[in-house]
């Protein structure tokens, strides 16, 4: 993942990931494609950004489903947060 995005992930900054985007269209393809990875999804639920986050997974739902290296998925960072959901 570029610095740019990398950084605009772990700030919460959504108007960077579309700046993001317009500079590679396929930026969250590529992510996409790695078979164990951090996507912009774990970044965001890890750090608490969830407003990025949900703008993440409205982009590219499947990153919801893709296990980081530890086999962690995004929602289960959230979870080690501490992050309540009502449902």
């Amino acid at each position: 993942m570029d610095e740019s995005l990398k950084r605009a992930t772990q700030e919460g900054n959504i108007v960077e990931l579309y700046a993001s985007i317009q500079r590679d269209g396929n930026v969250l393809r590529q992510i996409d494609e790695m078979e164990f990875v951090d996507t912009p999804l774990h970044i965001a639920a890890a750090e608490g950004c969830f407003d990025f986050a949900m703008e993440v997974m409205i982009l590219k739902p499947s990153f919801a489903r893709k296990l980081n290296q530890q086999g962690l998925s995004p929602i289960h960072l959230a979870w080690k947060r501490g992050v309540k959901t009502k449902f």
